[in-house]
């Protein structure tokens, strides 16, 4: 509510007084123009006066957006970021040249009168008149500090800023009201301090500190006399008077303002000449702002750390609030990205996918029980240039992604297995798997309308050789497309989708997946690298999710304050019990060790994981993990334009692209170098009986997987099976889950088949 002064009313020469005193500092100095004495006191008594009773007593200065520092789990810098580029200091941190300088160019009585000059005003106002124009203006150093207090908390909206810099009588009765307050309370230094830390100097610099970095590579302490002549000089007109853009017009301004301070005697005469003889002596440092400068290729990172402080609410309760922390900035944020890993990844990326091909890649760690992000890049590199993107390819739309993600193929299949596992179904499970079926007449949802095949679909596996009676453990290996149809069938969608909401699995518009076949059997829906990489790590983690987080703490600078902002926290809840993922672990292991995962398996410690493409291989995947360390590795086309046939990746030439054969290496590299050093747990295998060894073709992926080298010793495929010492398995398998008989046709009702 407004302020009233108390007491009552003025007599008509007071109110004469106070309308001749506002109307020339708010009408004759802010627009610069001599006004006839009448015409001024008209435009007062059209509401001026009275309306400077009425603003409000308190003057918001809103904290002066600072630069924003992203630091990785090391304290290493990532980038530096910010809406304006301003590093607060106090007086003492200034030159004394500075301070000299400023205030005696801007406004030489600074000290001697108080929020309005007025010698100043009838100064300006005779020059104006005699001119004919604008040859001076008299608004003191209050008085500009809170106009550029009203353009700070502006910030970004080109609306409100205009209104703060509107020359109008109104605008000028605020700064006046504004600046008698701020004389009263802040006093000169403070006043002196503000001013300095939030005028612009141009080139992107907002406060001294700033400004002396940029064209001087020195700190505003140590600011010499000529160079603090030049930057007092720039307040005026960064512009007009840029020294890098106009060198004369910038010595011309410099040696008025050191003129001035000899005029009024901070300097000698001889003091300034010499100055003025001196070149200008430009160490210009280029602005350094934004993600785009972010080292390790970290740049998408730093961009998903952006969006996570303007989306998620722990920064704000509004989207407006959210964007004030962050335009505000001074903000120093540690996040949870490791160095070594992300080094890891950008050096895998580069060696094996080139900016200029037509198909990217994108691949995000994590770790398993905590959620952390531990590093995250993509082939395209940050930015609007040729072969450049600003869009993620490793997160959720809602943080900066693609519009959908991409399609999985058959990397989603584990998720079946482990929801079938949760339902009882024994891991020796076996279905008829023929080379092609048509997709099951029904399949159960979760309501009360099940799934219908109205369109005949029909699914059929990568080789016409492959063709069961299958179990689910070669099934897995050899990623038998018609073998999880059946599970399917079986078990109905409804496990599927629970699983799924426990496991974070949305699509990449962050959507629940859809309720079809092809969606929760052969990954056919779009989702993002970071969701599968911290699905699998549920794995890793013996069945407990736990949600992605990129930041462990932030620390914010306010004024001379630092405090703690609260961050959001990873939460764990087990999704399936340890037994299920102890047995996707083994089953998996198996993938790497003699699958279609050989390409991608490590030789030096346990590690499990599964290869997907999809329909005409416009996308390939391939997501493993150890028990520490978690990845999703995705090639493909951004625009899902590409069919990855007779196609040139990294400058190697591939008839076709295998799951195995391409995302494989690249996860391999980045993991090897990412768990240089680390510990090397084991996983908590179960035993999965072999049934009878038959050759039953190629071990290749329905889905277009590599095939790896086929046999089981191939890259990773040790007499360990690539997935560490296999331990006394931590269950038997009960008597009741061996199955007579293998069934045969689409999941008919053989003997032992499960079907009805």
């Amino acid at each position: 509510m407004a302020n009233k002064r108390s007491g009552g009313g003025l007599s008509p020469i007071q109110q004469a007084a106070k309308f001749l005193g506002v109307s020339v500092l708010a009408g004759a100095v802010a627009a610069g123009i001599a006004l006839p004495a009448a015409g001024v006191l008209g435009l007062a008594a059209k509401g001026s006066v009275e309306g400077f009773d009425e603003i409000p007593a308190n003057l918001k200065r809103p904290p002066l957006s600072q630069r924003t520092t992203i630091l990785d789990n090391q304290g290493g810098r990532i980038a530096t970021v910010y809406s304006r580029d301003r590093t607060v200091v106090e007086l003492k941190d200034i030159s004394p040249y500075m301070q000299q300088a400023i205030v005696a160019i801007e406004d030489s009585r600074f000290y001697k009168h108080g929020a309005v000059d007025l010698k100043g005003i009838l100064r300006a106002l005779n020059r104006n008149a005699r001119s004919g124009g604008v040859t001076q203006g008299a608004s003191t150093l209050t008085q500009q500090y809170v106009k550029n207090v009203f353009v700070e908390e502006a910030g970004d909206d080109p609306t409100l800023v205009a209104q703060a810099q509107q020359q109008t009588i109104g605008r000028k009765v605020q700064e006046l009201r504004y600046s008698i307050q701020v004389e009263e309370e802040l006093g000169k230094k403070q006043i002196l301090e503000n001013y300095l830390n939030i005028t612009f100097f141009g080139q992107q610099a907002y406060g001294v500190e700033a400004a002396a970095q940029r064209y001087f590579s020195t700190s505003a302490k140590d600011l010499k006399l000529e160079q603090a002549a030049l930057l007092a000089g720039l307040v005026q007109s960064p512009t007009r008077y840029d020294p890098v853009n106009d060198e004369q017009a910038a010595i011309q301004r410099r040696n008025v303002v050191l003129q001035r301070m000899a005029d009024v005697g901070n300097i000698s005469q001889a003091e300034a000449d010499e100055a003025k003889e001196r070149p200008l002596g430009l160490k210009v440092s280029k602005p350094k702002n934004g993600c785009i400068t972010a080292v390790k290729g970290a740049g998408f990172f730093c961009d998903y750390v952006r969006e996570l402080v303007h989306n998620d609410k722990a920064f704000g309760k509004t989207k407006k609030a959210r964007a004030k922390v962050w335009n505000q900035g001074g903000l120093t944020i540690r996040t949870t990205l490791d160095p070594q890993a992300q080094e890891s990844v950008q050096a895998s990326i580069k060696s094996h996918v080139r900016k200029s091909d037509k198909v990217a890649t994108a691949a995000t760690l994590v770790e398993p029980g905590t959620g952390k992000i531990l590093g995250m890049g993509q082939s395209k590199p940050y930015g609007s240039g040729k072969n450049e993107t600003e869009i993620n390819y490793s997160v959720d739309q809602g943080t900066g992604g693609s519009n959908f993600g991409f399609p999985t193929g058959s990397t989603f299949k584990p998720f079946l297995a482990a929801a079938a596992l949760e339902e009882g179904t024994p891991p020796i499970q076996s279905y008829s798997a023929p080379f092609d079926m048509p997709y099951p007449d029904r399949v159960e949802t979760c309501d009360s309308s099940p799934w219908r095949n109205t369109d005949g679909a029909t699914v059929e596996n990568e080789d016409e050789s492959e063709v069961g009676p299958y179990r689910l453990k070669e099934a897995m290996e050899k990623s038998v497309n018609t073998y999880f149809v059946q599970m399917l069938e079986d078990i109905g969608m409804c496990p599927v989708s629970k699983l799924l909401d426990k496991m974070g699995v949305v699509q990449g518009n962050g959507k629940k997946l859809p309720t079809v076949p092809s969606s929760l059997t052969l990954g056919s829906t779009g989702i993002s690298p970071l969701t599968m990489a911290s699905a699998y790590a549920t794995f890793a983690n013996r069945g407990t999710y736990c949600t992605p987080i990129a930041i462990e703490s932030i620390n914010r600078k306010i004024g001379g304050e630092t405090k703690s902002l609260e961050v959001p926290k990873s939460t764990c809840s087990r999704a399936m019990s340890e037994t299920t993922a102890d047995t996707i672990n083994t089953l998996l292991g198996g993938v790497v060790d003699s699958g279609t995962g050989q390409q991608a398996g490590l030789t030096d410690r346990a590690n499990a994981g599964k290869t997907g493409t999809t329909d005409e291989r416009r996308n390939a995947w391939f997501v493993g993990y150890t028990p520490n360390m978690s990845g999703a590795v995705w090639v493909g086309s951004a625009t899902q334009a590409v069919k990855m046939s007779n196609i040139t990746i990294g400058g190697v030439w591939h008839e076709k692209v295998y799951g195995g054969q391409v995302p494989g290496p690249i996860w391999k590299d980045a993991m090897t170098g990412a768990l240089e050093g680390k510990e090397s747990p084991g996983f908590n295998l179960v035993n999965i009986p072999d049934p009878p060894k038959e050759d039953k073709g190629r071990p290749d992926d329905d889905d277009n997987d590599d095939p790896g080298n086929g046999n089981g010793n191939g890259n990773g495929g040790n007499e360990d099976g690539g997935i560490g010492d296999i331990p006394d398995p931590s269950f038997s398998i009960p008597e009741e889950w061996t199955i007579g008989g293998n069934g045969n046709g689409n999941g008919g009702n053989g003997d032992g088949g499960r079907f009805p």
